[in-house]
């Protein structure tokens, strides 16, 4: 501990200043004692002085003689002057007496605070270079991936460093995990089995207690060594200075300190130099472990799902790329399976997310209960996975999707409420290398396969095997690609088919039909394209794009004066628009911004769409009329239970479905239906309009029923631009 002793220096200083001070005070007393002497030498003499002028005096009086007589007032005067300066260094010696007195004890203060002063700053300073020293051991403290995953390994090169710091015996770390302890201990140098095992029974019951941990708790103790080139000899009394670690993390609690054995106690200096070691090596230790668990955590949960503890979706396509590459080299086959929960939605509807959240655990074990410890179980999505059954040919995996279903099914789960519910799952199968040799292609089958379980009726199992239909998938993603550039780039624009009075043939109105326009100027009916901008959400771009078009069409034409701006707009609408996402609020506010009458805007909806949502539909038609809008009801006739929707809800406008009008002069069905269709809207007071007049004598007959309005191939075609070009 010698590299630990006060600074020399300081020492010195201190030794120096008090010797200087105290040949100051001693020069200080000999000049008062010689003071004191001389001041008794001039006393005596004034008195020796006093006594003969007083024997002279009196030998004077007695000769009587007139000279002698005459020189008498003088000696007195002598003596009363010697008598008075005497009194004056009676009243002078002591005041000065009472001054030195003083000045010494200053002096004695003064030496006594100087020397307590830099003795406790000595006690506290660290000579320059341990505070280098130090400096260096800090420097190389840096937190690393590498050194949090290996923690221990760093704590050895820290100590080592430290080793020459202070010179102490044993390090250890302790941490209380789950009811136990784990103390690591490194020993500073070569020692016996005896020292190691008297380190480790006074070590642990040490840290027990100090960790509140009871004396017969699980230990869980690993030794390091540390070659310092030091030998621990003789096992003396060991001490310890200990510091907590940081409750940095949930159920993380130790202590790490030094144990040294010593025959003197420290001093307040090396106690200081221990303790800021010990708050470095706190930093070091706590938050390593720390990270280290968060370390673990991260790569666990970036590989797994955290509710069912599965794989998740990237750990799937990594190990799928893997098997992938495995198959290929062994020639071996794999297959892969895809579940969808059939209505899960419902589930979490009926009776809450934590009932649905048990209920995905629940399925996530039979996965587990249903495969082989190689086979990968994924949860892909909401209530979607993917299972990888590695070596198994398409029937075997046929069979264990059937297995997974039918155990699904026969699982009975209880809500939090104790209400029962089973589940059941579609689910497709897709196999290397029949359906495909990469990930896009396993995929794609899979997800058809899985596709075309739903569609049939779900809760079933249904196998990829057509090309034909990745093909059709793929173009249909292609498709949609290239219809959302198209809406950006504004090539998706209306074209305009007129809509006649059946019985006067007078313009009446404009339908707004969505044609796609290509590069190189084609066009293209939304026939071909309606269902891809529906199944990728862009129906609400289409429609805006049809609206802001046919609005400025119509201000051109009221601009303009023609004769064609008294025309009414029918406007097709998606069915996600019934469920409030603003669209009326948007057509509303630009017609007043181009100052047109919204009772010339008449929105409609496909019967089979319009019916689909009684309830927000009512609200659509409120907050529609409201606005001012009018409403038609598209493809009327197509539904099971058409008049039914009549009486609920109620429309200004029914468009007759075309399958009906272009068959009224062959079939007496078709005929029927569309005459007694116009008498009952007669009735209701809702205008009807016939689609696809595509002949003169069809347009007769409709107009014998009393068809309002008509429109077709016949009255006009479509144009890109609101013009009257009627071929009646």
């Amino acid at each position: 501990m010698n590299s630990l002793s006060q600074p020399t220096h300081l020492e010195t200083l201190r030794l120096k200043v008090i010797s200087q001070i105290a040949g100051i005070l001693e020069n200080q007393s000999r000049a008062q004692r010689y003071a004191t002497s001389l001041s008794e030498l001039n006393q005596n003499m004034r008195q020796e002085v006093i006594s003969k002028l007083l024997t002279t005096m009196s030998t004077m009086a007695a000769n009587d003689s007139a000279a002698m007589i005459a020189l008498i007032p003088t000696i007195t005067h002598i003596i009363n002057t010697c008598t008075r300066l005497d009194k004056s260094l009676d009243l002078l010696f002591p005041q000065y007496n009472d001054q030195w007195a003083s000045t010494n004890q200053h002096i004695q203060d003064l030496m006594i605070e100087f020397n307590q002063t830099l003795l406790e700053l000595s006690s506290v300073l660290i000579e320059k270079d341990l505070l280098e020293r130090q400096s260096r051991v800090l420097e190389r403290i840096i937190l690393s991936h590498e050194h949090i995953s290996q923690w221990k390994e760093f704590v050895q090169e820290i100590l080592a460093d430290f080793y020459s710091i202070f010179p102490f015996n044993f390090f250890y770390i302790a941490f209380a995990e789950e009811n136990g302890l784990s103390l690591y201990l490194y020993y500073l140098g070569a020692c016996s089995d005896e020292i190691r095992s008297q380190a480790r029974g006074i070590l642990s019951k040490q840290m027990l207690q100090s960790i509140g941990l009871p004396s017969d708790a699980p230990l869980d103790i690993e030794e390091f060594h540390i070659h310092c080139g030091a030998e621990i000899k003789t096992a003396l009394d060991i001490r310890m200075i200990s510091v907590p670690v940081a409750d940095h993390s949930p159920n993380l609690a130790g202590l790490l300190g030094v144990a040294y054995a010593a025959e003197s106690t420290l001093s307040a200096q090396e106690a200081s130099v221990i303790r800021a070691i010990l708050a470095v090596m706190v930093m070091v230790v706590g938050s390593s472990k720390v990270l280290s668990r968060t370390l673990l955590e991260l790569e666990y949960y970036a590989a797994h799902d955290p509710l069912t503890g599965l794989h998740n979706r990237r750990q799937f396509n990594d190990l799928l790329h893997y098997e992938i590459g495995r198959s290929e080299r062994h020639h071996h086959e794999f297959s892969v399976l895809m579940l969808d929960l059939d209505d899960f939605k419902d589930i979490n509807d009926s009776y809450g997310h934590p009932t649905g959240d048990t209920a995905l655990c629940a399925v996530a074990t039979v996965l587990l209960e249903h495969t082989r410890k190689g086979d990968l179980c994924a949860r892909v999505g909401g209530d979607e996975f993917a299972i990888i059954l590695t070596e198994t040919d398409p029937n075997g995996a046929r069979i264990v999707a059937e297995n997974i279903g039918r155990a699904l099914r026969e699982m009975a789960l209880s809500s939090a409420q104790g209400n029962q519910f089973h589940l059941t799952v579609s689910i497709g199968v897709s196999s290397y290398p029949i359906n495909g040799v990469t990930i896009d292609n396993l995929l794609e089958g899979v997800d058809l396969a899985m596709y075309k379980a739903k569609d049939i009726g779900k809760n079933s199992v249904c196998t990829f095997n057509s090309a034909e239909q990745r093909v059709s998938i793929r173009e249909t993603r292609d498709n949609a690609e290239n219809l959302r550039e198209a809406l950006k780039e504004k090539r998706i624009i209306p074209y305009y088919q007129s809509i006649v009075n059946c019985q006067t043939g007078e313009l009446y109105a404009f339908e707004t039909l969505a044609r796609l326009k290509a590069p190189t100027g084609e066009t293209t009916s939304a026939a071909t394209f309606i269902e891809t901008i529906e199944k990728y959400g862009l129906a609400r771009e289409l429609d805006l794009a049809m609206i802001n078009n046919s609005f400025a069409a119509k201000r051109a034409c009221i601009d303009a004066n023609l004769p064609e701006s008294n025309a009414k707009i029918f406007i097709n609408l998606s069915v996600q628009e019934i469920q409030g996402r603003g669209i009326l609020g948007y057509a509303e506010d630009l017609c007043q911004e181009l100052q047109l009458p919204p009772e010339s805007i008449v929105f409609e909806l496909l019967e089979r769409d319009a019916i689909g949502d009684m309830t927000n539909m009512r609200r659509f038609l409120t907050n529609l009329r409201r606005k001012g809008f009018a409403f038609a009801l598209d493809d009327f006739g197509t539904g099971y239970n058409s008049f039914h929707y009549l009486r609920e809800l109620r429309f200004e406008y029914v468009k007759i479905d075309g399958a009906f009008v272009r068959n009224i002069l062959t079939s007496k069905v078709d005929y029927a239906l569309v005459r007694n269709l116009s008498r009952l809207c007669q009735d209701l007071d809702i205008l009807t309009i016939a689609e696809f007049v595509e002949n003169q004598e069809i347009w007769e007959a409709l107009k014998d029923m009393g068809i309002n309005f008509a429109q077709g191939y016949h009255i006009s075609m479509p144009l890109p631009e609101m013009r009257l070009a009627l071929k009646i």
